[in-house]
């Protein structure tokens, strides 16, 4: 029939024949969309129904026996948006997979125990964690979904490019999940609340992307029935739950709700996964990538440090966020400036008062009558054209204000033995103490050479109160985070918060003040206490990090005294 419209020669019987498609036509289309979507989707998954590993093209060659394929390609007529749009539903529904969050538990199947066999099979049995597997696997079916994927059996960890592309992919395939199951296998049949907190999956470095990044989660407890008997559809829903977790991970909901990736806020996000654990030690901060939005080569074997100071490297050098600055404990190898471990970020950060805006105004109404305009502006001129922070070959430009320290002297302190308190007096700030468990010696024992410090303020932008703007490829990348065609709204609302906005940590735009105001204003936060870092300098010029046991806290005697800035490199 559509061979001989192709011949007619009205106009009307071939505008008739441009609102028919061929059977290859179609077929074509649907590929693309097929294409489209396992572009998001793992590598491998789990035919629920038949319990068989499928790599993609045994899940494109299982949807095309299916009736709805078979129907796509008969169906000719169409409007171009209603075809496309019931071709996209219809492959949406055939390949959507659920995916499973769990605690790796002893042995667990692994691919190759699995590969070209049925996990119903009976003769699987003595495989460790198959009761789990096939519980999930009929789970998921159960739900109406026609593939899974568990970590432990969908990955191929022996190819090195597959464990590379699975480890950084992850987040996106959580979020593009139909259904995540958090399994609690710990969490015994009719719990109370308050079980899911103090589950050992609440412990686990990989689980924090695991519940985040997905839309929707259901909890089950160890016989696999819903946790408290929670029947929303969407455990992220559930008002219980969600401040239950909240209480166990310190994770607001709207960060659990509508997350997405951002490197910005990076000090509270690695405080979410510091007293997480991973077998392997490099884990904690390859768990991260998918948080932050970034992909980096994955190198088991390299230890926790350099993985996680990769990571933070990459932060500072993409976003100029330093908040990963804000750390107590040992230095790592990879940088003096960066923590061996992510524990080091388990105390909150350090939050120092902030001014209301009635008092920043009477400071610079004080400040107009003791301080000249040209100073002002000059200081204020001065600090935005410095240079963002940034890593070259570990190291780290670190713009800043520098003080000299003139003194260093250990005093009695009821520090543990191996520790040691120095009081400190650096030029232009009070004087303060600063515990260590280096040793500070002003000069070297060797030869009457002074050793330098010096204490530094790392400039930080927003000082300058300039109107804020959105970045948009701070988030999605499409190599990042797929190519994701949702819009904003499913995401859902960005909720309102006084630090951060967690569906992007998109800026509150700022009112403008003229260049006069925002230079006194700037004077005035100055003048406020501040997170300070003391820096050692080497033989070579540079400087290193002296680690503290505590935050150490600054705070300049006159805020009308010139300033030291500029761009310190750190080893």
């Amino acid at each position: 029939m559509l061979s001989k419209l192709d011949d007619a020669p009205d106009i009307q019987t071939q505008q008739l024949r441009q609102q028919y498609l061929r059977p290859s036509q179609v077929e074509r289309a649907v590929r693309q969309v097929i294409d489209a979507q396992l572009e998001n989707a793992p590598l491998r998954v789990l035919d629920t129904t038949t319990g068989l590993l499928c790599d993609r093209e045994a899940q494109i060659s299982a949807f095309k026996t299916s009736t709805e394929y078979k129907e796509l390609l008969s169906s000719t007529i169409t409007h171009p948006d209603l075809h496309t749009k019931r071709i996209e539903e219809v492959v949406r529904r055939n390949l959507q997979y659920a995916m499973l969050s769990h605690r790796w538990e002893g042995k667990e199947p692994l691919l190759q125990d699995i590969q070209g066999k049925s996990v119903y099979d009976s003769e699987l049995d003595s495989v460790g964690g198959m009761t789990k597997l096939r519980s999930f696997c009929k789970t998921a079916h159960d739900a109406g979904y026609n593939w899974a994927w568990s970590d432990t059996c969908c990955i191929d960890k022996n190819i090195n490019v597959e464990l590379q592309e699975s480890v950084n992919s992850m987040f996106v395939w959580y979020h593009h999940s139909a259904l995540t199951i958090v399994y609690l296998s710990d969490v015994p049949p009719s719990s109370k609340s308050g079980a899911l907190a103090t589950s050992a999956w609440n412990t686990r470095g990989w689980t924090v992307q695991e519940f985040i990044a997905p839309k929707v989660i259901l909890f089950y407890q160890n016989n696999w029935t819903l946790y408290l008997d929670d029947r929303n559809p969407n455990h992220k829903e559930s008002i219980t739950i969600m401040q239950e977790l909240k209480n166990a991970t310190g994770i607001d909901r709207s960060a659990v709700v509508a997350f997405r990736p951002s490197m910005h806020g990076a000090r509270e996000k690695l405080h979410w996964a510091s007293t997480r654990v991973t077998t392997r030690q490099e884990d904690i901060a390859y768990s991260l990538f998918g948080i932050f939005g970034v992909r980096l080569p994955v190198d088991y074997g390299e230890k926790q440090d350099n993985a996680l100071g990769r990571l933070l490297q990459e932060i500072v050098a993409r976003s100029g966020d330093i908040t990963g600055l804000d750390w107590v404990g040992k230095s790592s190898d990879f940088n003096s400036c960066l923590p061996a471990s992510i524990a080091s970020y388990a105390a909150p950060p350090c939050k120092l008062p902030s001014l209301p805006e009635d008092e920043i105004q009477s400071f610079v109404s004080s400040l107009r009558k003791t301080v000249t305009v040209d100073f002002a502006s000059n200081l204020y001129t001065q600090l935005r054209n410095m240079s963002a922070p940034r890593f070259a070959t570990q190291r780290l430009h670190l713009p800043c204000i520098a003080f000299n320290v003139r003194e260093v002297r250990r005093v009695r302190s009821p520090a543990p033995e191996a520790h040691f308190t120095y009081g400190v007096k650096a030029n232009g700030l009070q004087d303060l103490l600063i515990t260590t468990e280096e040793t500070l010696v002003q000069f070297w024992p060797a030869r009457p050479t002074e050793r330098k410090f010096i204490l530094v303020r790392p400039w930080d932008l927003s000082l300058l109160e300039l109107s804020d703007f959105v970045e948009p490829s701070d988030f999605m990348e499409s190599s990042d985070f797929g190519h994701d065609t949702e819009s904003e709204e499913d995401y859902g609302t960005p909720p309102s918060s006084p630090s951060h906005d967690w569906s992007g940590d998109y800026p509150v735009k700022q009112d403008a003040f003229d260049l006069e105001s925002r230079a006194l204003r700037l004077l005035v936060r100055l003048g406020q206490p501040f997170s300070a870092l003391l820096l050692a300098q080497q033989h070579s010029e540079e400087y290193k990090r002296i680690a503290s046991d505590y935050d150490i806290i600054g705070q300049v005697n006159d805020i009308r005294n010139p300033m030291d800035i500029r761009t310190i490199e750190i080893l």
